[in-house]
């Protein structure tokens, strides 16, 4: 591939969650899924993030969770649609307030962790989390899956959806992710994800955990903050895609 091949595409961390690097991770990524506090991040974390994020150009997503910070946010929890639809208004709100202190603004909504997998296919809890958004209103878009319920219903009730794929996440064949409580579910090998990124944008595929392709037809890559080796990851991955030359761009 050259430089001529006119591709663009998004690269995105989860940032905010006191963990990581973020000052280096916002030098390689065009967005900034920051933590709302519920699984991860204090109030300081979160408004120095933002600052952060506006001053390297960085646009900002609110990136919702279970109220679960014992676990992550990477624990299922059977929360009852209405209140899941409220805490989850409450954490936009909560973040878009942080980031107009500081002159920016929410560009997006993105689930986090074991909320993030679960509105794939759970129709209760997907509706909860795209009625929440609706209701905020302003249009953010809906970050997620493809081919996730999720998408399909924000779709639906009119939102913009970001279609998105993981650069150290491994793949079943019917693109949905390995839990992390697998064998080989995370990938740590810098070369084999930068590999794997220049592939899914240029080609659209990624190899599954059994070796089969999936189609992938992603506007955003997601390369974790807590990844160990994630800068090195987010570096490599900045430069390949570069010397494909694919620009690096939130659009």
């Amino acid at each position: 591939m050259s430089g001529s091949s006119g591709l663009v595409i998004d690269l995105n961390a989860d940032l905010g969650e006191g963990v990581g690097d973020d000052e280096a991770m916002l030098s390689v990524v065009s967005s900034a899924n920051v933590a709302c506090g519920f699984h991860a991040g204090s109030p300081e974390e979160l408004l120095a993030t933002c600052r952060a994020a506006a001053a390297a150009g960085v646009r900002i997503g609110a990136q919702v969770s279970y109220a679960d910070r014992e676990g992550f946010g990477r624990r299922f929890m059977d929360v009852e649609p209405a209140r899941l639809t409220a805490d989850i208004l409450y954490q936009i709100g909560a973040l878009e307030g942080i980031a107009r202190s500081v002159g920016a603004t929410i560009s997006y909504v993105k689930p986090h962790g074991a909320l993030y997998n679960s509105i794939v296919k759970n129709e209760p809890q997907a509706r909860a989390t795209v009625a929440a958004v609706v209701e905020y209103g302003g249009g953010l878009p809906m970050m997620g899956l493809p081919g996730s319920l999720s998408l399909r219903l924000a779709s639906e009730a009119g939102l913009p959806t970001i279609v998105e794929a993981f650069a150290d996440r491994a793949y079943r064949p019917d693109g949905t992710l390995v839990p992390r409580t697998d064998d080989g579910a995370v990938l740590t090998d810098t070369a084999a994800i930068t590999r794997r990124v220049v592939t899914m944008v240029a080609e659209g595929t990624v190899i599954a955990i059994d070796g089969s392709l999936v189609r992938i037809d992603a506007e955003s890559i997601c390369l974790h903050g807590d990844t160990p080796g994630a800068v090195d990851h987010a570096r490599a991955v900045q430069s390949a895609l570069s010397a494909a030359g694919i620009r690096v761009s939130a659009g």
